[in-house]
């Protein structure tokens, strides 16, 4: 289909008539209305991956049973009681190129206490009050068809990444419903451990590598960009965890009867710590960074992404940034080393003056395509060493302990590798050429902001290695949404944008 009919379809289908000029608000808010009880049943079912029980096959039985609904073919792929939900929409058509769709079902854990709400796993509806503050008002309120677009959704998943499925089930339902047609034909993969690093996704890929088969990938992951134009991101980085466990005496010790004398293993855990950054935040461990070579090229989309950083900064609550690279974007391009996690003894009212026997640290690490995950965790090691520990993967024993004066434990999770795709693709034609049309009539007609590589990471590399085809990330909930922490929240005005997007990329035909 040439890209003249194609936009001709979009424009029939999205505007209220030639001489309106606007996109019909009202055909996507119809079909999202009819959508949100089922997403709110979605999100009422637990979804953390990490927590042993039942909980990720009822969500997986629940997204069986409701592509199945619309017309998928569903496999049940098996991984340790953890199963990925794979499907294709049916009939299939020969002529046609087939689109992959991966979207991710599970979510980070929760601790109820920190939630402004009494479960995460119930969602709430709040709006911004006159103050500035967030006030819960009657679920009815979302369930009009003049719903405020700065509604939110309270509750964990609500943005990553049950959002992109209620959005994917209500743009099928619309296409359906109002006879058109299918770009492409079109399969999903629904990973249920993606926020576990996905370690059980390669193997299934491989061994369903027949059903999967497919021309190009789209990942609906991640946050739409702050200017709230669409988006289109062509890579991402990787990610490996650590556990660094420093250890001082056998037991907790009296500080006053032993300070000064035995050393404090979290003393010396933060020291080490320290010495991996500078103060703008620089990692200085050599070589760390060395392997990120940026193009003009690379510069000049990086650049062109116009992000606000002064709001971003805002949003966040800093005064300034680190220094690792000129803008926010560049920064994300280069690996990364964050402390998510530090612990020695108790704190509050149950702190007590003791040398703890211990300490410990937990390590992210956001890897490149250049600097993988054990090039970077190798020269984390010999820093270390460098510093004067012993490093080994076990307690230490008596005969360590009297051998070795400073012992750090370490362990390492498994790494999600980091992907990335050309610029000059089909898939960045097709991308950008199927949103560019879904925003035609909006203020300025929005053109897709082009991003080289975004900071956070999903299992790319370990779906598009073994299919060997092209990808592209179209991320759709607000940037403000607190997912990995409390509080999680979807603008209800980014679900429409989402479906925007989704039904433009569904009714578009790939090139052939």
């Amino acid at each position: 289909m040439k890209k003249t009919l194609h936009i001709s379809i979009l424009l029939t289908f999205f505007l209220n008539g030639a001489e309106s000029g606007t996109l019909n608000e009202e055909l996507l808010r119809k079909y999202a209305l009819q959508s949100f009880p089922e997403y709110l049943e979605l999100l009422s079912i637990p979804n953390v991956a990490t927590v042993p029980g039942q909980h990720i096959i009822d969500n997986a039985n629940w997204l069986k049973a409701a592509f199945e609904k619309r017309g998928f073919k569903i496999v049940m792929a098996e991984n340790k009681n953890h199963p990925l939900v794979l499907g294709e929409l049916t009939p299939t058509s020969a002529s046609q190129k087939t689109i992959l769709y991966y979207i991710h079902f599970d979510g980070q854990p929760v601790i109820n206490s920190q939630w402004s709400q009494p479960n995460p796993f119930k969602p709430v509806l709040k709006k911004k009050s006159s103050t500035g503050q967030w006030e819960v008002v009657d679920m009815g309120e979302m369930m009009k068809l003049d719903f405020d677009p700065e509604l939110r959704l309270f509750g964990r998943s609500t943005s990553d990444d049950k959002g992109p499925i209620g959005m994917f089930l209500a743009s099928l339902d619309l296409i359906k419903a109002q006879g058109l047609k299918m770009g492409n034909n079109v399969k999903i993969i629904l990973d249920s451990e993606e926020e576990n690093n996905s370690p059980g996704i390669a193997a299934v890929v491989e061994q369903h590598k027949d059903f999967l088969k497919s021309d190009a990938v789209v990942i609906l992951d991640a946050a739409a960009h702050p200017s709230g134009k669409p988006n289109l991101v062509f890579g991402n980085r990787g990610v490996v965890t650590l556990t660094l466990i420093a250890y001082g005496p056998k037991s907790p010790l009296h500080s006053g009867h032993y300070g000064n004398y035995v050393p404090n293993p979290a003393m010396n855990l933060v020291q080490l710590l320290a010495s991996m950054k500078d103060a703008k935040g620089k990692v200085t461990i050599p070589g760390y960074d060395a392997s990120t070579q940026l193009s003009r090229d690379d510069l000049n989309v990086l650049h062109a992404t116009g992000d606000d950083e002064a709001a971003i900064k805002k949003r966040v609550g800093i005064a300034s940034s680190d220094q690792v690279a000129a803008t926010y974007g560049e920064s994300l391009q280069y690996p990364s080393l964050n402390i998510r996690g530090l612990s020695a003894a108790s704190v509050g009212s149950e702190s007590a003056n003791i040398i703890p026997k211990d300490a410990t640290a937990e390590i992210d690490i956001r890897t490149t395509q250049e600097a993988g995950g054990t090039y970077l965790i190798g020269l984390l090691k010999k820093h270390i060493e460098q510093q004067g520990y012993h490093l080994q993967d076990h307690a230490p024993t008596d005969d360590e302990r009297a051998q070795y004066a400073k012992i750090i434990q370490i362990k390492t999770g498994t790494p999600s590798e980091a992907a990335r795709q050309p610029l000059n693709s089909a898939i960045r034609l097709w991308g950008e050429g199927a949103l560019s049309d879904a925003f035609v009539g909006l203020p300025n007609s929005p053109k897709p902001v082009l991003i080289r590589a975004m900071g956070a990471t999903v299992p790319t590399y370990e779906i598009v290695s073994p299919l060997r085809v092209p990808f592209v990330l179209v991320p759709s909930v607000n940037a403000d949404n607190n997912q990995h922490a409390y509080d999680e929240n979807l603008r209800l005005g980014n679900y429409i944008f989402g479906m925007r997007q989704i039904s433009a990329l569904l009714t578009a035909p790939y090139p052939q």
